[in-house]
């Protein structure tokens, strides 16, 4: 099961760097996506930046897991929760930034990224 956190982890750096590499074709246009600081382009940023806030997470997921001596519903539960976590939430970001009423799919990650959280908590702290 960590080995998809360890891929997961790793294809969410590319896709920060690929989608890095697009958006900066056109940051330099003060004007792009509303300027700087519309809610277009922010929410753009933000999509680009937790493909590799999140696809961290799941690398420190996989290499720390065996430390903590997670097993079970645990494991299995950290490890969904952060890579549907790592899914969504770029995909959220993007969506929103199409259609601000999207912004109503941001509990989907944020409660993934949440589960995945607890339960490595939890599993650490039952030992």
């Amino acid at each position: 099961m960590l080995v998809l956190n360890l891929v997961g982890g790793w294809l969410g750096m590319l896709a920060g760097v690929l989608c890095g590499a697009i958006l900066g074709l056109f940051f330099h246009r003060e004007d792009w996506m509303g300027g700087y600081a519309s809610h277009r382009r922010r929410l753009t940023r933000l999509g680009h930046i937790s493909f590799f806030g999140l696809g961290f997470l799941n690398l420190i997921f996989a290499a720390t897991a065996s430390l903590l001596n997670l097993h079970g519903s645990s494991l299995s539960i950290a490890s969904v929760g952060l890579i549907v976590a790592a899914i969504t939430m770029p995909i959220c970001c993007f969506l929103t930034a199409w259609r601000k009423p999207l912004r109503h799919l941001f509990p989907i990650p944020v409660l993934a990224a949440a589960t995945g959280i607890l339960a490595i908590l939890a599993g650490w702290w039952r030992q």
